[in-house]
């Protein structure tokens, strides 16, 4: 059993005797007719395009799943260290309880990436992404994935404080809000995060219909080009006979060729209604809708009809910032509220390494270096590193090597000391 801190809950008030009201008929939801607030409550009304979307089937509509992808991957590969203030220095805390959780691993059989991925995962379908904080001696020592759907979260009309319900077999836990890791979508309350999937869910039921009806349209065999037409009735021998006939002239390799009917048949060819003829424009658009709703460049999700290799670099950058820093700070957020005691908040903060999102091709890379050395905003050996490579001797110093000064600046005297 987890170490969960049970809080006995303040008695409801009395109520104020109401009015009497005159008796309306009762109405009841039955299973096979569910009423629409009920398949709200469980996120299954159906949206106009006749379909449920839910956090479970939004994920087989391919749009949704690279949309979701793009941003959870993302947060799970960026290192994220714990820092400690040294005056205007830093440097990194291994020794701090929080590190090894969020760098190495959040518990025995969770990777710290894959734990921060598949809480932003839950957030982004959900709406909300919790984790339970196992603490010993007060220290942080294991954080453990909650189901989103067993978390309930409500705001304290006292203090105005959250408070966590985790729903068991047959009863419900508080939890203490310091013991809950919670990462949320935007919402319009800050508290209980508002699904991305349920809120845009006609965007997606849209998608989906068409990708539905496309495959229905090929899997029987698409829309044959024509038809054969005869004024009058005919055997069901003569018809086999002329569609024998038909296919062994116009089928496979012999098609295109000039037609022979017979017994007054007419050939009648078949056009595509104009719905039909716009279903992948409707399906473009279908995936610029749901890219907006996660904010996500249509390029991540492989839509690629307005990208080119000149604009591809802009818009990764801006998916960093408009996309990617919302989450990347409700992550430290959170880490600083729940992962660090509020005597060390001064000291120690916690922080996404996003340097490899921002890298560049080589060529642009060297030629940034080059002009950050010659302004001594870094030094080779600072360089180096940042490239994965060793230091070597006498590459600590702050020179311009495009001078010929004869008094470099040293380590004791750089700029920025």
């Amino acid at each position: 059993m987890w170490p969960f801190s049970k809080h006995e809950t303040s008695a409801s008030p009395a109520r104020e005797p109401q009015a009497s009201v005159q008796p309306v008929a009762e109405t009841r939801a039955s299973i096979a007719s569910p009423d629409e607030w009920l398949l709200e409550l469980f996120g299954a009304a159906p949206v106009m395009s006749g379909v449920s979307v839910t956090p479970q089937n939004a994920m087989r509509c391919t749009t949704v799943r690279a949309a979701v992808e793009a941003i959870a991957e993302a947060i799970g590969g960026l290192p994220v260290h714990i820092y400690r203030r040294d005056g205007d220095a830093r440097e990194r805390a291994p020794e701090h309880p929080a590190y090894g959780l969020l760098h190495d691993q959040a518990n025995d059989w969770t990777p710290a990436s894959a734990f921060l991925e598949q809480i932003t995962r839950d957030a982004l379908l959900h709406g909300n992404g919790y984790a339970f904080i196992n603490r010993v001696a007060g220290d942080p020592r294991e954080l453990i994935r909650l189901r989103p759907e067993a978390v309930t979260v409500e705001l304290d009309s006292r203090t105005g404080e959250p408070v966590y319900k985790i729903s068991e077999a047959t009863s419900q836990r508080v939890i203490d809000r310091r013991d809950i890791l919670h990462i949320a979508a935007p919402s319009l309350d800050g508290v209980s995060g508002a699904s991305p999937v349920q809120q845009c869910r006609e965007a997606i039921g849209l998608a989906m219909t068409i990708e539905s009806h496309t495959a229905r349209f090929f899997g029987r065999g698409a829309k044959p080009s024509g038809v054969l037409s005869t004024a009058g009735k005919i055997s069901p021998e003569a018809g086999k006979r002329m569609m024998a006939s038909w296919r062994a002239a116009h089928g496979g390799s012999n098609s295109g060729g000039t037609a022979l009917l017979e017994e007054g048949t007419k050939f009648e060819a078949l056009t595509l209604s104009s719905v039909e003829s716009q279903t992948l424009e409707l399906w473009q658009h279908a995936i610029l809708e749901i890219c907006r709703a996660f904010r996500v460049p249509p390029h991540l999700v492989f839509e690629l009809g307005r990208a080119t290799w000149g604009n591809a670099s802009e818009m990764g950058a801006s998916f960093l910032r408009f996309t990617l820093m919302r989450w990347i700070k409700a992550w430290e957020g959170e880490i600083r509220l729940k992962l660090i005691s509020p005597e060390d908040r001064a000291e120690f903060y916690p922080e996404f390494l996003v340097d490899d999102l921002l890298r560049a091709d080589l060529a642009a890379r060297a030629d940034s270096y080059g002009k950050l050395i010659a302004a001594r905003v870094l030094n080779p050996n600072e360089v180096r590193a940042m490239e994965n490579r060793a230091p070597y001797a006498g590459g600590e110093i702050f020179a311009n090597p495009n001078t010929t000064s004869t008094t470099p600046a040293t380590p004791e005297t750089k700029p920025d000391a």
